[in-house]
């Protein structure tokens, strides 16, 4: 079961990764710029996961009455974990905004690029806080990946969007940066978290912890929506958004549901396996957003995005081809008795 819930949470976390930041990209090219609406929209989808948490219930419900028991929680987070993810939420809150600003400055190309020095930071979290074990092809692909964010970085300003100044896109720049940097803390601290806490860890509890983190993100997008006054000038911007008003609600709830699929993917891919494993998946499915953004957009894909493209393939081909082999080796190193049969491994009498 583990293991399809593995593959489920790839596939999910693979949706949000390519289609999230195109679609708040397409936002900002037809006419929005609240950023801290996008922020709040990265967040806000939450009440989906309503969804599976009520199946869960129902089968916890049915599978109680056939074992006549009658203790059925509703919610299965306890205190401690309740508190450690509204602490988390309120750090993705922020780590939100730095992201929705560079998307915001940003062509999606190289916020792509940017974020996936995130497996960096994530890899360094790892080895701080869960004792993350690495082999030659995990540093490989950390210094591969690190190499090609720094080849994107001394060309930077060649790709600004016509109107920008170099300010505005320098702290685009450096606020998706920071984002990356965030984005590998907080997945070893969910990793940490579902290890500290002093209760028992099933997927239902997964899907708490993200409803939980969601809400008190959205906390922050809120309360940044009002400082900024956003919630009165929505409206206009739908009426002067270049596809229309339907088009632009349309835009808000995908970049909402495509943001919930990227979180509830990363965290599920935590509790199934690491959060060295969800940081490389993350990375590995940039590439995509960045090609697709060269069709959608028709974003400039010069020679040095396309060294750090290669460069950041290369580092992903070499952590799944480690994998791949190191699991083959644990195969092959099984112990003799788990392979004999139980005949040969008994002691005949003298």
């Amino acid at each position: 079961m583990k293991k399809i819930l593995l593959i489920i949470n790839c596939v999910v976390l693979a949706i949000g990764v390519a289609g999230g930041p195109l679609m708040m990209r397409l936002y900002f090219l037809r006419g929005g710029h609240r950023v801290w609406l996008s922020s709040f929209l990265e967040a806000c989808g939450f009440p989906i996961i309503l969804i599976p948490l009520s199946i869960a219930y129902i089968i916890r419900r049915r599978s109680a009455a056939a074992t006549q028991s009658t203790k059925v929680k509703l919610v299965l987070t306890e205190p401690p974990l309740f508190f450690a993810f509204a602490g988390i939420g309120l750090i993705s809150g922020f780590n939100n905004f730095f992201f929705a600003f560079g998307v915001s400055r940003l062509p999606v190309t190289t916020s792509s690029l940017i974020l996936a020095i995130q497996l960096a930071f994530n890899a360094l979290f790892s080895f701080l806080l869960v004792r993350q074990k690495f082999r030659a092809y995990s540093v490989n692909t950390i210094v591969l990946l690190t190499i090609a964010a720094g080849v994107l970085a001394l060309h930077s300003t060649g790709d600004r969007p016509a109107g920008e100044s170099n300010k505005q896109y320098a702290t685009g720049f450096a606020l998706t940066v920071l984002a990356a940097v965030l984005e590998g803390f907080i997945l070893p601290v969910v990793e940490l978290t579902y290890k500290k806490v002093k209760q028992t860890i099933c997927y239902s509890t997964v899907l708490e912890a993200q409803f939980i983190m969601c809400v008190f993100a959205s906390v922050i997008g809120i309360t940044g929506m009002i400082v900024n006054k956003d919630f009165k000038i929505i409206s206009r911007e739908a009426r002067q958004f270049d596809h229309g008003e339907v088009v632009y609600y349309i835009v808000l709830v995908g970049i909402a549901i495509l943001y919930q699929c990227f979180f509830v993917g990363a965290i599920g891919v935590v509790f199934c396996a690491s959060s060295l494993l969800s940081g490389v998946i993350v990375a590995a499915f940039l590439p995509v957003t960045e090609v697709l953004a060269v069709i959608f957009f028709k974003e400039k894909f010069n020679a040095e995005k396309g060294v750090s493209l290669i460069l950041s393939l290369w580092g992903f081909a070499s952590y799944f081809y480690g994998e791949t082999k190191q699991a083959k080796k644990m195969k092959k190193n099984v112990t003799p008795e788990a392979e004999m049969p139980q005949e040969a491994l008994s002691i005949p009498n003298p």
